[in-house]
């Protein structure tokens, strides 16, 4: 039980530090506004969910890999801690971006948490292209 705990919390510490990380880096280059400021602009908008998606799949894939059994299940598991943070993150924030954002964020959440769970299952079988011998 503690091991599946922490294959979901090693996959959500991960969606949390990449995605807060990428989002400092974007406040300190000026890319987005300052913290706490809406963010309205749908270009940054996009780039936001375009990176969150990317990292929504290598948290189910950590929280896979870190799963002593069935690791399609704790990958979906963690996308549904991510739906349930995302709505309630989208309604505690909700004058802060367009309505669509935390809608999509919420909407991701799981599909990509299963992307990252059936990445994980096929780093376990042999190679799609298998290498030959020269």
């Amino acid at each position: 039980m503690l091991r599946s705990i922490g294959a979901v919390l090693a996959g959500l510490v991960a969606v949390f530090v990449l995605s807060l990380g990428t989002d400092q880096v974007l406040h300190v280059l000026q890319v987005y506004p300052p913290w706490g400021q809406p963010m309205y602009d749908p270009g940054l908008n996009l780039l936001a969910l375009s990176y969150r998606i990317v990292i929504g799949i290598l948290g189910g894939y950590v929280t896979a890999r870190a799963a002593a059994q069935a690791p399609m299940a704790h990958a979906l598991a963690l996308g549904i801690v991510g739906l349930a943070l995302s709505t309630a993150g989208g309604v505690a924030m909700q004058n802060l971006s367009p309505p669509w954002y935390p809608l999509a964020l919420a909407l991701t959440a799981v599909p990509c948490a299963w992307l990252g769970g059936m990445l994980h299952r096929g780093s376990d079988r042999a190679p799609l292209l298998p290498l030959r011998d020269a």
